[in-house]
């Protein structure tokens, strides 16, 4: 299946991809008999640049609203400097429009598991080179854990660059092994819904990783969007989930009390119990601008001809 899409240099086609892949709600589950995950068929589209391949290429996955217009914006750039994108339609192949009412019908969890499953597809294909990975916010969070070295090894060869727009870095694994490719976060400190201080304290953690941070900037700098309050929103905190050993995930509540978080139910209990709900999108125009170019150069630089 092919439809049209329009870059600088004229109209060219994309392609529409079947992609077999798996919905493991959790990482647990991937870490832990992920043979036993229920499958399924994801769509993605592959965008080709004009001109000759093999062409470096972008794994693309979107945040929590699905896929947004400065997603499109991030692409449209990313093609005319001469790199094909992928996207990867984690939610509608699921019959899902959004998460963030509901961050459980479509988890991060799963969307790791698409984005490795549409780079084994694209290895195949002679017409791509080097891939690398980009996601907004829960697409974000995907485009930062699949660096963690123990989803490699379970769930395919590892990405060439990594690129999270503003993500949810809570999840803090004890085996502390990453891969070496490099790594560009960009991320606002105003953010309320996925907090800059998470990221900051898991960078150290992270060889390749570097940070950029934008002054002043919410969720969704690199939008147009007007300040925007989303009472449904489950923002973080600062609480962290550790992963230990044995791909157990669990957070601390009160007291010292840690809660298990592998499960529905688990989860659905914390976000009751914890009451975390409400966060702000705004674009920046400052940021947004940079992050349009610092982005692109980085993708340049690390996957490019």
């Amino acid at each position: 299946m092919t439809k049209q899409f329009l870059t600088s240099n004229g109209e060219i086609m994309s392609e529409m991809m079947q992609i077999n892949s798996a919905s493991p709600f959790e990482i647990y589950h991937i870490l832990n008999d992920f043979k036993k995950s229920p499958t399924t068929t994801i769509e993605a589209e592959l965008i080709l640049p004009t001109g000759d391949g093999p062409f470096p290429c972008v794994v693309a996955l979107h945040g929590s609203k699905g896929w947004m217009s400065h997603h499109q914006d991030h692409i449209q750039s990313w093609i005319e400097a001469g790199i094909a994108v992928c996207k990867v339609y984690s939610f509608s192949s699921r019959e899902i429009d959004s998460t963030v009412n509901d961050q459980l019908s479509v988890t991060h969890a799963m969307m790791l598991v698409d984005a490795f499953r549409t780079r084994s597809a694209l290895v195949q294909d002679p017409r791509i080179g080097k891939i690398g990975i980009a996601g907004w916010s829960l697409g974000g969070t995907v485009a930062l854990y699949s660096a963690w070295s123990p989803l490699v090894r379970i769930l395919g060869g590892p990405f060439d660059a990594h690129v999270p727009f503003y993500p949810a870095a809570h999840i803090r694994p004890e085996i502390k092994e990453w891969s070496e490719s490099p790594m560009l976060i960009l991320h606002g400190d105003a953010d309320d819904w996925t907090p800059l201080h998470l990221v900051e304290s898991l960078i150290p953690e992270i060889p390749s990783a570097t940070l950029h941070t934008y002054p002043g900037a919410h969720h969704s700098f690199d939008s147009e969007r007007e300040l925007t309050w989303l009472p449904h929103a489950v923002r973080l905190r600062k609480r962290t989930a550790r992963i230990d050993k044995k791909g157990r995930m669990s957070g601390v509540l009160f007291f010292g009390i840690r809660w298990p978080l592998n499960e529905r139910w688990q989860r659905k209990w914390v976000i009751r119990f914890l009451r975390n709900r409400g966060a702000h999108i705004e674009g920046n125009p400052v940021a947004r601008a940079d992050s349009l170019n610092r982005a692109r150069q980085f993708l340049v630089d690390n996957i490019g001809h």
